[in-house]
């Protein structure tokens, strides 16, 4: 079975910062002295600290990072739309004024030949 990047995102936070209950922070969850359950978990579950991560905080840093991701793409689509729509643009007013200044010399090239023809017609 082939597995795609999309159930993979989740494998990028570091294992060591891995709790398995939120529990273990609530203060009311003490041991009233048994050291039978402390004797029965697991060392990450009596050391858990303020340094690991509950499967709920995991999951919302997992939903928040890809709704940053969501919007960070959104939001770079929308750039490139509007660089495009500049480019656009940008390429009309080249283009206007290119035409421009080809008339321009259209009419400087008309006028160089009226000139010319007058000045061959009053030296004959």
């Amino acid at each position: 079975m082939l597995q795609s990047k999309d159930h993979t995102w989740w494998r990028a936070i570091p294992r060591k910062l891995f709790r398995s209950s939120p529990s273990r922070r609530h203060p009311n969850n003490t041991n009233n002295g048994n050291f039978s359950q402390e004797l029965n978990s697991s060392p990450q579950e009596v050391n858990a600290g303020s340094d690991f991560l509950s499967k709920e905080d995991m999951a919302a840093i997992a939903i928040q990072s890809c709704f940053r991701g969501h919007l960070a793409r959104r939001a770079y689509k929308a750039l490139r739309s509007l660089v495009k729509l500049q480019a656009l643009v940008r390429g009309v007013l080249a283009r206007r004024q290119a035409r421009i200044a080809l008339d321009c010399m259209h009419a400087l090239a008309r006028l160089q030949i009226t000139v010319r023809a007058r000045q061959l017609l009053l030296n004959t």
